[in-house]
């Protein structure tokens, strides 16, 4: 990225925030704000304007699920949860709403600074791309400026694996692209069979730009090899 991204970590324990605020600057963000609540996050969100969201699921006036839904109608920036909830059911509703990644508590600080930087690459090697031209696809157009996915001219409202899903598709018309592909290329990390957060993904960018997502014809499953982007 051209500038130095700025994070905002929202959570209510104060050693927390101060420990997710030490890893990341040693790995050179230097630029990170905290919050502590739901209605501080939203004052720091407008106020900042940041590069990616680190966020508590459970804050002593809502929820994280609550203030991701707030940030999302907004922006398509990344939201990585902080959650002592290990449940798969917590993990799998925190990507529905929006989320980009999901880390329970306790965890690295490492972990913590690694998954940040894998999504600021992610959105480092989306940029270059796009900084080439716009691309169509059948009733497709990513906006290389806006960061934006058009059907028929009408803005979907994507989140920003979404978009990186969408790009990396449209770069890729009707082959076939590997889980492995798509996690190294929009995750920006490996594959380790992580089929149920595929899953999600897949089925939630199915329900934006589907006619009928329970029928897709764009977004096809190939068993055993990964998913085509038909056009």
């Amino acid at each position: 990225m051209h500038e130095q991204p700025r994070i905002l970590i929202v959570d209510d324990e104060a050693d927390l925030r101060y420990l997710v605020k030490a890893a990341l600057q040693k790995e050179g963000y230097t630029e990170c704000y905290l919050a502590a609540s739901v209605e501080e996050g939203i004052t720091a969100f407008h106020s900042y304007k940041p590069s990616l969201v680190i966020l508590d699921v459970m804050l002593p006036d809502g929820d994280g699920y609550e203030l991701c839904k707030i940030i999302r109608e907004h922006s398509h920036i990344p939201i990585l949860f902080l959650s002592a909830k290990a449940d798969e059911v917590d993990k799998l509703l925190g990507l529905a709403i929006g989320g980009d990644d999901y880390i329970t508590k306790p965890f690295s600080p490492k972990e913590v600074a690694f998954r940040v930087k894998a999504q600021l690459r992610r959105l480092g090697y989306m940029q270059v791309n796009m900084d080439k031209k716009d691309i169509t696809c059948g009733p497709f157009t990513l906006n290389s400026d806006e960061t934006e996915v058009r059907k028929h001219h009408i803005v979907l409202e994507l989140t920003a694996k979404e978009v990186g899903l969408m790009s990396l598709f449209m770069q890729n018309p009707n082959r076939i692209l590997s889980k492995e592909t798509l996690f190294e290329r929009v995750w920006g990390e490996q594959f380790f069979g992580s089929d149920n957060t595929m899953m999600v993904h897949i089925r939630r960018l199915r329900e934006k730009i589907e006619d009928d997502p329970s029928s897709p014809k764009f977004i096809v499953t190939v068993k055993g090899l990964g998913y085509k982007f038909v056009i």
